[in-house]
């Protein structure tokens, strides 16, 4: 062995470095993670819970009863009942007269609502769309992003996040709220979106649009 080997020889390991052997385990470990089938709602509430997550979560029997959920989160928060909603028909036949109902967004619009096109339960993610009732810049402006979401539209894993019917121009998905540790290495929330985020799950379908 000459003295070049002699050196490239001590850059070889002799035995698999954290490297390798964090390889073989991604080869071994199934490629996606078991969800159960049977629960996918308690899944999905479950991803919601997490601390990489950090959303809570309520739950409403009928369309109707969305606004007194909304009021008793505005209350639990220490919020005025003031909102944006979006300009979606499906709303348009709750009762909203305990708030100041909002018809824009400003920066910072303390509370927003959402109806989200479906939950994901592998991740705890939601899937939005944009349409011209759906608008897309509210959801990032909010303090605090309220999501609707019709229980039965929780799919087990990322790639049946795909639902019948028409698709929209363009989606896109959020998992949890919005936080960064970019400052002083310091996790902050809210620093591009959203700090608080809270999914109302509504057990009744919604009329489809």
């Amino acid at each position: 062995m000459n003295a070049r080997e002699e050196i490239l020889s001590r850059l070889k390991p002799t035995v698999p470095g954290p490297a390798a052997i964090g390889a073989d385990a991604l080869l071994i470990a199934p490629e996606r993670p078991f969800v159960d089938a049977t629960a996918l709602e308690e899944g999905f509430v479950a991803k919601l819970s997490l601390p990489s997550i950090a959303a809570t979560h309520d739950r409403i029997d009928t369309l109707a009863d969305l606004p007194a959920a909304i009021l008793r989160y505005c209350i639990e928060q220490g919020l005025p009942p003031a909102l944006y909603l979006p300009p979606d028909a499906r709303l348009s036949g709750c009762d909203w007269s305990p708030f100041a109902v909002h018809e824009a967004a400003a920066t910072e619009e303390p509370v927003v609502l959402a109806v989200a096109r479906c939950g994901i339960a592998e991740t705890g993610s939601l899937v939005f769309e944009t349409a011209p009732d759906a608008p897309m810049l509210p959801n990032f402006v909010a303090l605090h992003h309220i999501v609707l979401l019709e229980a039965d539209r929780i799919v087990a894993h990322l790639e049946e996040a795909t639902l019948p019917g028409p698709q929209p121009r363009a989606h896109y998905w959020v998992t949890g709220v919005s936080g960064t540790t970019d400052i002083e290495g310091t996790y902050v929330r809210g620093a591009h979106g959203p700090r608080f985020l809270h999914v109302i799950l509504v057990r009744a379908a919604l009329p489809r649009r």
